[in-house]
Order: C-alpha cells, then sequence, then structure tokens
C-alpha cells in the first residue's frame, strides 16, 4: 500500500522535493510520514523497495529514506540497482541494527547518511535536508552538463579537434601541425570553438570541457 501526503502549497507540488519512505514495518512508515508532514515536508511510503521502483517517480527532485533490511529486494541491492541504471537519487539508511561492515559498504556508495533504530526526529530532519541540498546540487551540475554538450554538438569534427588541443594548452602552431593544417585555419577554428561555446578565455573553455570529460 502507498500513502501520499502533499503539504498544502500551492503551485509547489511540480518542483517541491519528495521524500520516498520504504519500510515493511507499517507503524514507522505512519510515524516518518506524520513527522515529514509537519515541517511540511512531502512524502509518499512504499512497503518495498520494488513498490518503489514500480509506482514512484524516481526523476523527482527528492530522496529515498530505506529501510536496509527489506523483503525481497533490500537496501543495500536497491541502491545498487540505481547506480547501475544512473540514478542519482540521495539514499537515507535506516537499521534496527548496528551493522558497522553494512554501514561502511552503503556510505562508500554514497549514501547521505545511516540511521540506526530508534533515532531522534532531528536527526532524521538533517539528513533528509542534507539530501535534498545534495540532490539539488546534483541537478544543477547535470543540467550544466547538459547545456554545454548542447552546445559542443554544434561544432563541427574538426572544431572539436581544435577544441581539445586548446583545452590541452597546445599553442597554435602546435595545433597547426599536429592537424596538418596552417596556423591561419587554426586560428579560424579556434574562433569559432570559442563563439559556439560561449566563452571568451581559455580558462572558461576549460571549465566547459571538463563538463564534457575532455
Amino acid at each position: 500500500m502507498t500513502d501520499v501526503i502533499r503539504p498544502q502549497t500551492p503551485g509547489k507540488f511540480d518542483t517541491a522535493p519528495i521524500v520516498y519512505i520504504v519500510d515493511d514495518d507499517q507503524s514507522m512508515r505512519e510515524a516518518l510520514l506524520d513527522l515529514l508532514l509537519s515541517v511540511k515536508i512531502e512524502a509518499s511510503t512504499f512497503e518495498t523497495a520494488q513498490d518503489l521502483l514500480d509506482r514512484g517517480d524516481l526523476h523527482r527532485p527528492g530522496c529515498v529514506l530505506l529501510d536496509v533490511r527489506l523483503p525481497g529486494l533490500n537496501g543495500l541491492e536497491f541502491q545498487s540497482h540505481l547506480e547501475r541504471i544512473g540514478n542519482r537519487m540521495p539514499i537515507i539508511f535506516m537499521t534496527g541494527h548496528g551493522d558497522i561492515p553494512m554501514t561502511v559498504r552503503a556510505m562508500k556508495a554514497g549514501a547521505v547518511d545511516f540511521l540506526t533504530k530508534p533515532f531522534r526526529d532531528q536527526d532524521l530532519l538533517d539528513a533528509v535536508a542534507s539530501a535534498f541540498e545534495r540532490d539539488k546540487a546534483a541537478r544543477r551540475e547535470t543540467d550544466a552538463s547538459n547545456a554545454v554538450t548542447e552546445l559542443a554538438n554544434t561544432l563541427t569534427p574538426r572544431e572539436r579537434e581544435v577544441m581539445a588541443a586548446v583545452v590541452k594548452g597546445l599553442m597554435n602552431k602546435q595545433i597547426a601541425f599536429n592537424l596538418g593544417i596552417s596556423d591561419i585555419t587554426v586560428k579560424l577554428h579556434r574562433g569559432n570553438v570559442m563563439r559556439k561555446m560561449h566563452v571568451r578565455s581559455v580558462a572558461e573553455l576549460v571549465r566547459k570541457a571538463e563538463l564534457l570529460g575532455l
């Protein structure tokens, strides 16, 4: 069964972050739901990780509040699955067992926090706030990368070659020699690269190239 609670803030449903609560203990799900509602945070509850995969929207801003020991797909397996499909939604783990190796494994895989039940309400809220900030930063990074990719897609194959050489720090004469073209041609391509990539300096171009993985 899935319960959804939405804070009554008109016009903000599409952009407000959500907390997906996954725990097979109904009383725990309800308690966490009440806590998040009390501070106007939207939340949705799921009994199993598979239920969340089937019915949740993991592309929404937010985080997952996830019990480690679940029937079927357990918490760590769910974390591994998200990693395989390239989903970066932050995860906060909950457990009733102080399993240090499991905690280390989860944190190394990118978990925001690992809370041992019973935990303080404030500890949970702090973890959620941290997860929201991480998700926001990751989305900004993705948006920036996508924008740069769109600009790079306007470059010709030769312009891409020149750009790669420029960000490596090569001078025009070196680029011309390596590509078998004239200095003037290099300058023309270089000017086109700067214009199409919307940059005014090599330093700016290097920063954008880093987003492209160059």
